[in-house]
């Protein structure tokens, strides 16, 4: 007896709409895995090296991209339309005369915006390379369901061939809808201050006579100014302004070496505020850091202790000691957007250290840890180990920080130890409480630090490939 036709209709049709549900369904597997899998692509703008990718697919119909920054992720200014978006990161700096350019973009009114031109080609080789995986990830799905079923060569063929055409249509019309729009936005961009949303620090020229004889230049915040020691008694007032101590780092390294060493560090100092642009400390207009170091010309050694203030640190271990936990969501989400911050701010101070005249070595100090293991004694003043161990944790990311941006632009970046010398050892290098700059190293601290660098620049400079 023959099956009703009808029978046998909707039969055919159940198997074509199960065939269609499988090929759709290889099809997104087949896309969500090369979206994975597909590499970042290269481009080279003025010497620098950028990788481009997309973002992880997100549920919001726009929103901005990412730069990848010394191991930050940074929103772009830049608003994409669709659920996947650029991914930038800047995998190699080389120091030539393009870099300002690079980073703060070109003065010309007519520059090309060759950077954005260059994003936008790393796009498209992007998606290209993601429509060859997104088919060759489909056809390996459908041939091994082909052979799991042992289906006849010629219904493989078929099979093969309708994966890879639902596939590629669903793919490039995905792409069509929601990041073709992306390669006209990137053009847009000519520096990477520009993508990031940074402004770039101006332009100052300190007045001054040059100093021609100076060695060594020391640039930063209250660490490398020597807060809460001695001040000579003949300083200036901007030495006493800001700080600067006679048992300072910078004055161990002038002895040592036998060095004229000029100390521009000042309490208070940030990138922004102090380093490269002016200060304001009790009244008094602190110059650029950075401009008043090109007046040393012959110097062959840069020494930089920066980071603390732009993060808030004080800020973030007065609240620890008064709260009953310094890890809630308010202050971890200030701590990141501070990071962020002080991340594109890194960057333009990294890039005009290393266009200084003369390309002098330079060190980038991280920062003591001033806590340790022996905690007893800070228990008593609100500092619990669980806010410690938060405290060490956040100061240790800076250190990342600080880390990666010197090594991407061939910096040194020691790291002093004051093991079996912190906070509640019987010889701390670090302030207590009572002193006149709590958690500030004391003489032996900044003997330390000094040390540190002396040690650093004992180690060969690296090959200046790429510098012109």
């Amino acid at each position: 007896m023959t099956q009703p036709e009808p029978a046998g209709r909707r039969q055919r049709l159940l198997r074509h709409a199960a065939e269609s549900v499988a090929l759709l369904v290889v099809a997104v597997v087949a896309i969500a895995v090369s979206i994975r899998a597909t590499p970042m692509q290269t481009v080279n703008v003025a010497g620098q090296v950028v990788t481009v990718g997309t973002t992880a697919p997100s549920w919001s119909l726009s929103g901005p991209g990412e730069v990848d920054l010394f191991g930050q992720s940074l929103p772009t200014t830049l608003q994409f339309p669709g659920p996947l978006r650029p991914r930038l990161a800047l995998s190699q700096i080389t120091i030539n005369s393009e870099l300002t350019n690079f980073v703060r973009g070109a003065n010309a009114a007519d520059a090309e915006r060759t950077l954005g031109s260059r994003l936008a080609d790393g796009w498209k080789h992007y998606f290209a390379w993601e429509t060859a995986i997104a088919g060759l990830g489909a056809l390996v799905l459908l041939g091994a369901v082909a052979g799991w079923r042992r289906l006849p060569a010629r219904t493989t063929i078929k099979l093969l061939v309708a994966g890879l055409l639902v596939t590629e249509a669903i793919n490039v019309g995905a792409i069509i809808i929601t990041a073709s729009r992306a390669p006209a936005l990137l053009r847009q961009v000519n520096s990477l201050n520009q993508l990031v949303g940074s402004a770039p620090a101006p332009q100052v020229h300190v007045k001054g006579r040059p100093l021609p004889k100076v060695q060594a230049v020391v640039m930063g915040d209250s660490t490398a100014a020597g807060e809460g020691l001695p001040v000579a008694a003949r300083s200036s007032p901007q030495t006493r302004a800001c700080g600067r101590s006679q048992d300072s780092y910078a004055e161990d390294l002038a002895a040592v070496n036998g060095w004229r060493v000029l100390n521009l560090a000042c309490s208070g100092a940030t990138i922004a505020h102090g380093l490269l642009g002016p200060q304001d400390r009790n009244g008094k207009v602190i110059p650029p850091q950075l401009a008043s170091a090109q007046r040393a010309r012959n110097a062959s050694v840069i020494i930089v202790n920066v980071g603390a203030n732009d993060l808030g640190w004080a800020t973030m271990v007065r609240y620890c000691v008064v709260a009953p936990r310094c890890d809630d969501k308010a202050t971890t989400a200030y701590f990141q957007q501070q990071l962020a911050s002080f991340s594109k701010n890194y960057l333009q101070l990294l890039s005009q250290l290393a266009t200084l005249p003369g390309h002098p070595r330079v060190i980038i100090n991280q920062y003591y840890d001033p806590f340790g293991p022996e905690q007893a004694c800070l228990d008593g003043v609100g500092l619990t180990p669980p806010k410690l161990t938060i405290l060490t944790s956040r100061l240790s990311t800076l250190n990342a920080v600080l880390a990666k941006g010197a090594t991407e632009f061939r910096f040194l970046s020691p790291l002093p130890d004051f093991t079996g010398h912190q906070l509640c050892t019987s010889q701390p290098y670090v302030q207590w409480l009572g002193d006149p700059a709590p958690f500030h190293p004391t003489a032996l601290g900044q003997l330390a630090i000094a040390l540190t660098d002396q040690a650093a620049l004992r180690i060969p400079a690296p090959p200046a490939t790429g510098i012109r």
